[in-house]
């Protein structure tokens, strides 16, 4: 009985490197905006109600 082993292909070693780095979009994701926006309101109507003298 012969056994034949294939070799798999070889891993781009590019990908190894960019998955290791912090890679991704320089922004903040749509939640993130939602959440910023929400703590913004929530400020301005605290400053309203308590205007600093």
């Amino acid at each position: 009985m012969k056994f034949t082993v294939i070799a798999p292909k070889p891993r781009n070693p590019m990908v190894a490197a960019a998955h290791r780095r912090a890679a991704g979009a320089h922004r903040r994701s749509a939640s993130g905006q939602r959440q910023r926006a929400a703590l913004s309101l929530r400020r301005e109507l605290q400053h309203e109600r308590h205007p600093q003298t």
